[in-house]
């Protein structure tokens, strides 16, 4: 029924999952092939029947959401992000919470938001001293938490973003096993997970401040998303409760930041390593060229992935990629194995040309999904990105210390550089 795959038991696959996952997963994928399942404990999957192969992965992105629930597979995410946020429900109640969203991702909504980004992150790269190094993971997360703090809450005030970026940078900073802990209430007045939980309760407190603040003001013109969110108006949707709109909040103010945060300091990481590449992307970023940028961004993100797969829970009986699978089984496409396929990226070497060459194929690159569940962010995390770049090679040359790797570590749910990714500002 299953495909084969590793005999440990459920808890050590899980712990092997969470802890090293791109070694476990690259190691079964040789061993076992292009499709192979796990055997995880809850609330992973009981079995996660993972595909690498493109043709499967487009069927699986193909498939009728009431068929394949993505909400349900992301059920580690709950304890942070709420009942509601989008990435956590499907059906109707997905569809409705992506219409809502949709108008402040559109491209009229990006152009908008582009002088804004590259004020802050100007704002920010102008400090850094030629000689001193930076690491940019900790200078990325600080330009993004400011972006996403303008755009999804309207808080353009320093003071006020402050108040939010503490708990939103330590509930984001958590290691794979507190987050896979906090959903337990026999955890929650323990160690980390109380942290957590306390964290969570600060944010929650400032952002129902803002909510309420917003619903009794007189201006509601506002470009930012919660006031899009509250502007009346929303066609046959009924207008989001305080509940529903905080948790919609916490998955932009998370998903937005971290993310994108991640991508940028692997792109600075290899670009600081490929002088040649460095020179393309600074004379883009003279010459305004985003295309370019969004390229390095883009490739950034395929070799060195930040979200690890894609997962989807049947909720019938399915053939997938040739394989019969019942209702009950979580599928996965495998970012970092898809990015990784000799077939797709012959080179692998980080080459932004290649997105502007016609050489990716459809369903091998897959930082932000696909399908009807594709990441309604996708847009605006590469005009930011390519935006903050902009304003860094305008200013600076960059180069690696001595002692700076390429390894990463599992943030939470993202793979981000162990190290930090420091460069050195030339």
């Amino acid at each position: 029924m299953y495909q084969p795959g590793p005999r440990l038991p459920p808890i050590a696959q899980t712990m092997r999952y969470v802890q090293a996952r791109e070694h476990f997963m690259t190691a079964t994928a040789r061993r076992y092939g292009d499709t192979f399942t796990l055997r995880m404990v809850p609330p992973y999957a009981r079995h996660l029947v993972v595909f690498t192969r493109p043709e499967h992965i487009r069927e699986i992105f193909a498939a009728s959401p009431t068929d394949l629930h993505a909400g349900e597979s992301n059920g580690i995410l709950r304890p942070l992000l709420g009942d509601h946020s989008v990435l956590i429900t499907d059906e109707a109640e997905h569809a409705r919470a992506r219409r809502l969203l949709m108008p402040a991702f559109t491209g009229p909504a990006l152009t908008g938001y582009r002088k804004m980004i590259e004020q802050i992150a100007a704002t920010h790269v102008e400090t850094w001293q030629a000689g001193s190094t930076v690491r940019s993971l900790d200078a990325m997360t600080g330009i993004t938490l400011g972006v996403i703090g303008e755009v999804v809450l309207g808080v353009a005030d320093p003071s006020r973003r402050d108040l939010l970026g503490p708990p939103m940078r330590r509930i984001t900073d958590i290691a794979p096993l507190t987050l896979l802990g906090s959903r337990y209430p026999a955890l929650q007045n323990r160690g980390p997970w109380k942290r957590f939980h306390h964290d969570r309760a600060s944010l929650d407190t400032h952002l129902y401040a803002e909510i309420e603040q917003r619903r009794t003001s007189s201006d509601t013109s506002g470009a930012d998303v919660l006031s899009r969110l509250m502007a009346t108006g929303s066609g046959n949707d009924t207008p989001l409760t305080p509940d529903e709109l905080r948790d919609q909040l916490v998955t932009l103010l998370a998903a937005g930041h971290e993310t994108t945060s991640a991508a940028l300091s692997w792109a600075l990481h290899e670009l600081a390593a490929n002088p040649t590449e460095q020179d393309l992307a600074r004379r883009a970023a003279l010459d305004g060229d985003t295309t370019y940028l969004e390229a390095v961004m883009k490739e950034a993100l395929r070799y060195h992935w930040v979200i690890g797969g894609v997962v989807r829970k049947l909720t019938r009986d399915m053939t997938i990629g040739g394989h019969d699978l019942p209702a009950e089984t979580v599928v996965a496409t495998s970012i970092f194995l898809a990015h990784k396929r000799p077939e797709a990226f012959p080179d692998n070497v980080f080459r932004p040309g290649r997105f502007l060459d016609g050489s990716v194929a459809p369903n091998t690159w897959l930082p932000f999904g696909g399908g009807v569940r594709r990441c309604i962010g996708a847009g605006f995390a590469l005009m930011e990105g390519a935006a903050v770049l902009q304003e860094i090679l305008r200013r600076h040359v960059l180069s690696l210390p001595a002692n700076a790797t390429a390894r990463g570590r599992i943030r939470n749910i993202t793979h981000v550089p162990a190290d930090g990714a420091p460069i050195l500002i030339n």
